[in-house]
């Protein structure tokens, strides 16, 4: 049997979620085409008939502007040395540059196995994808260097096989139905901030953030009531979430609420408000009540 923690960090959109996403086969980290939008560790758990692999899912990595950021990072760095094996997640449909450069920087000291994973191939010719794998080979001794498409699920369950093959030998660490390390509050939050990114404007989606102030579980035959905050940075923002005549906040709701009832598999009633509340991203109070803690010392 082999067993262990299993990393993905990279940088912002390269993928990292929809790749927990995929391999777990629920959704556990929400997906945007926004950046930073992982802001928290998330942990996803699957077994097989050889092992039990923990992935752990990380922000990405990028320059640091707020003290949320900067707990962002340092998640995503001190996982690094924590976890038997480093999924190093790089978008093969972009250029590399001096983020790449850092990122492989950081994995100088590293005593776990490192498997590069070029993410997006579907949208990557061979001919481009070839001289690619050369380049990053130069890099440093990777374990092993596994192209894949989260999207599409092309060559993901090789790089399973990869990752499970590359842990030490040992007893699972979580019981076979342990999921995830999410609390539901946690996950609704998400789902809610998800549809929030989705559905506004650009300069939203790093100044908005979601507080879920009441979670009751529904009873026999009643609905999962669940009432959530939508904070923004600025007055004028607002109204851009609520939208005219409240029509922006109705949707957001409305697919907030098929997800959640769709994860949970019950009714649910969601409510949503709209609050102020200035320069939140440097409040570590209101970071810690957001779960993006720094890391354990």
């Amino acid at each position: 049997m082999k067993s262990g923690f299993v990393s993905l960090i990279g940088r912002p959109n390269a993928g990292k979620s929809s790749l927990l996403n995929r391999i777990v086969g629920v959704k556990l980290a929400i997906v945007s085409d926004k950046p930073q939008t992982t802001r928290n560790r998330i942990l996803g758990v699957k077994n097989y008939p050889s092992g039990q692999v923990v992935f752990v899912d990380t922000p990405g990595i990028h320059r640091p502007l707020h003290r949320m950021n900067v707990r962002m990072v340092d998640t995503a760095v001190d996982s690094i040395g924590e976890v038997d094996v480093v999924g190093v997640v790089v978008d093969a449909a972009e250029s590399t540059g001096a983020g790449t450069k850092f990122l492989l920087d950081l994995l100088k000291d590293t005593k776990a196995a490192t498997v590069l994973v070029l993410n997006k191939v579907d949208l990557v010719s061979k001919k481009r994808l070839l001289p690619m794998v050369d380049q990053f080979s130069k890099e440093r001794e990777w374990t092993h260097i596994v192209p894949v498409s989260a999207l599409t699920g092309a060559n993901v369950d090789h790089l399973e096989e990869v990752l499970l093959e590359s842990l030490p030998e040992g007893e699972q660490l979580y019981p076979d139905d342990y999921l995830t390390d999410q609390p539901e509050r946690a996950l609704v939050g998400e789902m809610v901030r998800e549809q929030v990114l989705r559905l506004t404007h650009a300069e939203l989606p790093f100044s908005t953030a979601v507080m879920v102030d009441h979670f009751e579980e529904a009873k026999e035959g009643k609905l999962l009531r669940i009432f959530c905050t939508i904070f923004v940075e600025r007055d004028s923002q607002k109204p851009i979430v609520i939208g005219r005549g409240g029509e922006l906040i109705k949707q957001i709701g409305m697919a907030a609420r098929q997800e959640i009832e769709r994860f949970f598999q019950t009714k649910v009633f969601l409510d949503l408000r709209v609050a102020v509340k200035d320069a939140w991203r440097d409040d570590p109070r209101m970071l810690d009540d957001l779960g993006v803690r720094p890391p354990e010392k």
